[in-house]
């Protein structure tokens, strides 16, 4: 007698996707548009970035957790070379590297980059940014010089912020994705708690805001926040590291920090969807950038 076929069970796909490349390749761009969440903030100014981000994507067969790393870049202080930890980490657990470049960077200091990290897992070589050059038979040339220095196992042409091509790149990557149950539970979105996003938009907006060298002497430490029934209420610090700096944050009247506030929560409010009410306040820190303790305390 036979017996009745048993149903063959569904393979479920699970892995870490750590996206790599130098500052302002477009990384965090990306990992928001695969998302289909705000998660890392993004800035044309280069070196936004400094901290890992865990996004969580969890479909029926599979969950991808893609990480955002701050851009390879050579350290001049301290909080860089804490920057370039979170790198080195995320070099460990990948089991697919997204390798992300500008189409107009150099496909040389490229590979100078990519070597240096010293991958042994499946890589997919991202050209971000082709809307940039119209010119096809150009396109094609730049993106083979990036593929003979690379040898990736797979290569996208793309534009994460136009969103051309972005849908294909997760069926990509579940090609080379072991199989595994799911690390996280269905409902999350990041490893990270809601401090950190709150001080991360206000960061954002002092990228926005401000010229020059201030958001890159600038740290944000979120010191409470406390869920009312209809307001979530929030203090954060702003950390500078010259009262000259200080005064360029506040500005005349208090004007810049104000306007710093008013955008700053209604960022909060729509990732929370919910009202908020904020206080910033500006602290100086002398060479917090070089001191374990601060960097410490503000989470690097």
């Amino acid at each position: 007698m036979d017996l009745p076929l048993q149903p063959m069970e569904a393979t479920h796909k699970a892995g870490f996707v750590n996206i790599f490349g130098p500052p302002n390749a477009g990384k965090s761009t990306l990992m928001n548009a695969l998302l289909g969440e705000r998660l890392a903030i993004v800035s044309p100014k280069v070196q936004t970035t400094r901290h890992r981000i865990l996004g969580i994507l969890t479909e029926e067969n599979y969950q991808i957790i893609f990480s955002d790393t701050p851009g390879i870049i050579d350290p001049q202080y301290k909080l860089h070379n804490k920057m370039m930890q979170q790198v080195r980490s995320a070099v460990e657990d990948a089991d697919v590297a997204l390798l992300m470049v500008d189409a107009t960077d150099d496909p040389d200091s490229f590979s100078t980059i990519i070597d240096s990290l010293k991958l042994k897992t499946k890589k997919i070589l991202l050209v971000n940014k082709v809307d940039l050059i119209e010119d096809k038979e150009k396109q094609a040339e730049l993106v083979k010089a990036f593929e003979d220095k690379i040898k990736p196992d797979k290569t996208m042409v793309i534009s994460a912020l136009k969103k051309i091509n972005t849908k294909k790149i997760v069926p990509a990557i579940l090609k080379f994705l072991p199989e595994a149950p799911p690390f996280y539970p269905d409902e999350d979105i990041s490893d990270r708690p809601m401090r950190f996003f709150v001080s991360e938009m206000i960061r954002e907006k002092i990228y926005s805001i401000y010229d020059q060298e201030i958001p890159y002497h600038t740290a944000v430490l979120v010191q409470t926040f406390e869920e009312l029934p209809h307001v979530t209420k929030i203090r954060a610090d702003i950390v500078v590291t010259r009262e000259t700096q200080k005064m360029i944050m506040l500005g005349t009247g208090g004007s810049m920090i104000k306007k710093l506030g008013m955008q700053s929560r209604e960022s909060i409010e729509k990732f929370l969807d919910k009202k908020v009410f904020l206080e910033l306040f500006v602290k100086v820190r002398p060479k917090w950038r070089e001191n374990d303790t601060y960097l410490k305390e503000y989470g690097y």
